[in-house]
This record gives C-alpha cells, sequence and structure tokens, in this order.
C-alpha cells in the first residue's frame, strides 16, 4: 500500500485536488464548474453560526449526492439510537469482557453494536457508544451518518477508510473522526478488525479549551491530518469486465433508522474539494501529556484529547479522554486513580496494555466498562493495596492505552449490553478486599 498523503491542522481551510484544476478559482459555484464537475456544498452547522464554529466545505463531484436513488429499509438491529425500555437501569458498576471474533462474514457496518447511550439524534444531543468486530471489506457498500459524527478508536486491525474527501489510514493508537453526513465505507488491510465507537449527536468535536495551562500541551492542532482528494470512477457504474452497470448499496443512518439506496456509481467521486469541514485522523501517541510534579493526583480533564460542548460551560456533552503512558512522580501520594463519585459518567474501553487502577485482570484490551452519574468507582483491592505501600520513586509508566468516553448524561445501557455473556456479574467482587484500617489513633 501507497504511503497516503495528508493535510495537516484541526479545523483548517483545507483544499485539495486530484486532478489540477477541479477547484474552481474565486468562486464557489460558477455557471459551470472546471471538468464537468457539480459544485456541492456540505455544511456541518448551520449557515449563521458564528465564523469560528461554522462548518462547511465544497465538494467538486461527477455526480451530485441527490443522485441517490429511493431508500427503502435496510436491517441493522443491533445498532441503537434511543432505549427500547428502562429494564436495563441500573446503579451497579458494569464491566465486559472483550468481544469475540464473529463467526459470519460482516463489513464494519453491520458489525456495530450498541452498549449505551443517551440523548437522541433528533434534539442533536448525547451520544451513543457501540463496539465493532469486523472481517469483511466494504466493497460495494456506503455509509452516511445524518445523526452524528463518528470518533472510531481502533483497538486491532488497521482501517482503511475511503471518503468523499479522499483516504485515511488508521491504526490502533490513532482515531478518526467522520463528520455528520460525510459518506464512507471501510477495508480490512488486515483481514479483521475491533474497537470502540462514540457517535455523538451533539456538538461537533473540537479542541479543549487550554486554560492556565497556557497555548502548548495536550493534543497539537498540527498533528490532526486530513485526507488529499482521491476519487472513484468506473465510467458511470460500468463494469469492464462484465459490461454491465455495477449494483451498489448506499446505506444511511436517520433518525436511529437505517435506510438503503441501490446506486450505480461510486458516491465517492469527489475531485476536488475545499473547507473545514471533513474527515481526519489523529495519532494519540503524539499527545503532550500534562500531569503533577508536586503531590496530589489531578483531574482526568487533564487528559482530554477532543471535547464535544453543551450548553452548559465545562460541562461536556462528550469528552474523549486517554490514559497514555507518562511519568509518574507525585511526592507523598496516591498515584492510581483516586475512589470518588462523579455527576459525569464514564465509559471506559482499553486499546492495549494494562490500566494501572486495573491490574490483576478483568479489564482487558477490546473490553469496557461503564461507571454512571454519582456511581462509586476506583482502584480494585489489589490496586489500592500496591498503590498504598509502594515505593515512591519516579515510574514511567509505560505499555498502556487506555481512553475513556465521559458525559454529563447519563449512559444508559443497552439490553444486549445487560445480556451478553462478556458482561461480568462479578466485576463488584474486586473491592470486596479493601480492608478495614480506621484508628482513632492518628
Amino acid at each position: 500500500m501507497d504511503a497516503l498523503k495528508y493535510l495537516s491542522g484541526f479545523n483548517n481551510e483545507h483544499f485539495s485536488e486530484a486532478i489540477v484544476g477541479a477547484v474552481p478559482a474565486n468562486q464557489n459555484s460558477p455557471q459551470k464548474p472546471p471538468l464537468g464537475l457539480y459544485a456541492e456544498q456540505l455544511s456541518g452547522s448551520a449557515f449563521t453560526m458564528p465564523r469560528k464554529e461554522n462548518y462547511r466545505s465544497w465538494l467538486y463531484r461527477i455526480l451530485p449526492s441527490v443522485c441517490h436513488g429511493h431508500f427503502k429499509v435496510y436491517q441493522q438491529s443491533r445498532w441503537k439510537s434511543a432505549i427500547e425500555s428502562k429494564d436495563s437501569i441500573t446503579p451497579m458498576q458494569l464491566r465486559w469482557n472483550p468481544q469475540s471474533e464473529p463467526e459470519e462474514a460482516i463489513d464494519f457496518i453491520d458489525s456495530v453494536i450498541t452498549f449505551a447511550l443517551n440523548g437522541s439524534p433528533e434534539t442533536r444531543s448525547g451520544s451513543a457508544v457501540h463496539l465493532y468486530f469486523a472481517n469483511q471489506s466494504m466493497t460495494e457498500k456506503y455509509f452516511y451518518n445524518s445523526d452524528g459524527e463518528l470518533l472510531i478508536v481502533p483497538q486491532s486491525g488497521r482501517l482503511l477508510v475511503f471518503t468523499e474527501f479522499g483516504r485515511l489510514l488508521v491504526s490502533p493508537t490513532e482515531i478518526c473522526v467522520v463528520p455528520r453526513g460525510v459518506k464512507f465505507r471501510v477495508e480490512l488491510p488486515d483481514g479483521k478488525a475491533s474497537g470502540y465507537i462514540c457517535e455523538i449527536f451533539g456538538s461537533p468535536l473540537e479542541l479543549p479549551n487550554l486554560g492556565p495551562i497556557g497555548s502548548n500541551g495536550l493534543a497539537a492542532s498540527r498533528d490532526f491530518q486530513y485526507p488529499t482528494a482521491f476519487f472513484e470512477d468506473d465510467n458511470s457504474g460500468t463494469s469492464k469486465s462484465a459490461g454491465a452497470p455495477k449494483t451498489r448499496q448506499l446505506v444511511t443512518k436517520f433518525c436511529g433508522g437505517f435506510w438503503v439506496a441501490d446506486i450505480d456509481h461510486s458516491p465517492l467521486d469527489v475531485v476536488g474539494w475545499f473547507g473545514n469541514y471533513a474527515p481526519y485522523k489523529y495519532d494519540l501517541k503524539k499527545f503532550n501529556t500534562i500531569n503533577t510534579v508536586s503531590f496530589d493526583h489531578p483531574d482526568p480533564s487533564i487528559f482530554t484529547v477532543l471535547t464535544s460542548t453543551s450548553a452548559v460551560a465545562g460541562q461536556a456533552n462528550v469528552d474523549f479522554v486517554i490514559f497514555p503512558p507518562r511519568w509518574m512522580v507525585a511526592e507523598n501520594t496516591f498515584r492510581p486513580p483516586y475512589f470518588h463519585r462523579n455527576v459525569m459518567s464514564e465509559f471506559m474501553g482499553l486499546i492495549h496494555g494494562v490500566y494501572d487502577a486495573k491490574p490483576s485482570g478483568g479489564f482487558d484490551p477490546g473490553g469496557a466498562s461503564l461507571h454512571n452519574c454519582m456511581q462509586a468507582h476506583g482502584p480494585e483491592a489489589e490496586a489500592f493495596k500496591a498503590a498504598s505501600n509502594a515505593e515512591l520513586k519516579p515510574q514511567y509508566l509505560d505499555k498502556t492505552l487506555a481512553f475513556m468516553f465521559e458525559s454529563c448524561w447519563v449512559y444508559q445501557p443497552t439490553a444486549h449490553a445487560m445480556t451478553t455473556s462478556t458482561l461480568q456479574k462479578d466485576y463488584h467482587l474486586c473491592w470486596k478486599g479493601l480492608p478495614r484500617q480506621f484508628s482513632k489513633k492518628p
């Protein structure tokens, strides 16, 4: 596979042409666009949003998106956008083992299964958390999500994401974001792939404000990579070998339902584009971790990579937080994440290695946990014992990468999440061995 070329800079005004001259000069929509292309604007925000929150791109394509034919119902019953009953609500801490590889051939879109969600696409608030495990490439199937943008976190296996804007090769330890409405398909260079998805119904992801940290640190804007123009064209769907139009499927998710239209051409036919609304990827290894150099464990907000804001300042619709390799040097301090109860709700996953609050197994790569609003959680008994008695010398926490989708809304687990064989029904017992240490003498 040839090395792909990327454009750099988060939310920059990017420009790319697969054929020189495809994008008109000094005009968005001329009477006759260059190369006989169609001009089409893709808006990710209302037209009148403030400039810094206004998302749009102009696409110059072989056929306009409206040429998709008739949509009919498509069956993807495992991907949810609304809870059907409240029977799955529980105040218990929840944890799941990794998924098993599917026995049947299944592509990226069909493999998605929902574990927890909040809010709704209709109100444009909240999010849903899904897992995927695919073993078949999408070759004649394309997808776009009208309900929200997709934050994809691979855990095993690479994804080659073909989009209207170009291609993104995404490996474990990298993430990919596909904005609302962008058409794409996914190939599997390694034959199979699994991971996590946060579907964000609310405001688009953005870089968090740095506040007292200053102008540098955390995720740098220049490290976010956008695709360069690449288009698919097969002479209006005519197969050279068969001499007949090639049938493809265009699947969309709209208000929680799935629909499909048969099309005779690739919808990834954009020859040139410019704008600030496009898919992108980011390498989590480039995250500049901020940590204490004196005492006490800081709040996990210092590990925020991207945030989807809510109407309340500082209270995120979704924060994407990571726990990467880092130096631990805090003096006279319990270094792992402390015991706490939180107004935010936390869905965690593990990409590789061991999470420092759960070193005894049970929270494994590809697995997940959910600690909802005000439900107590923290290091397990063995982790507490080890950290309470550890020699507090500088330690480099290596070979680990965990993450968290944190939301101000309660994540309600789905019926599948509460009945799957991967659910650990004895998860709460990991705290059973915590000793009573109270003494009336200081």
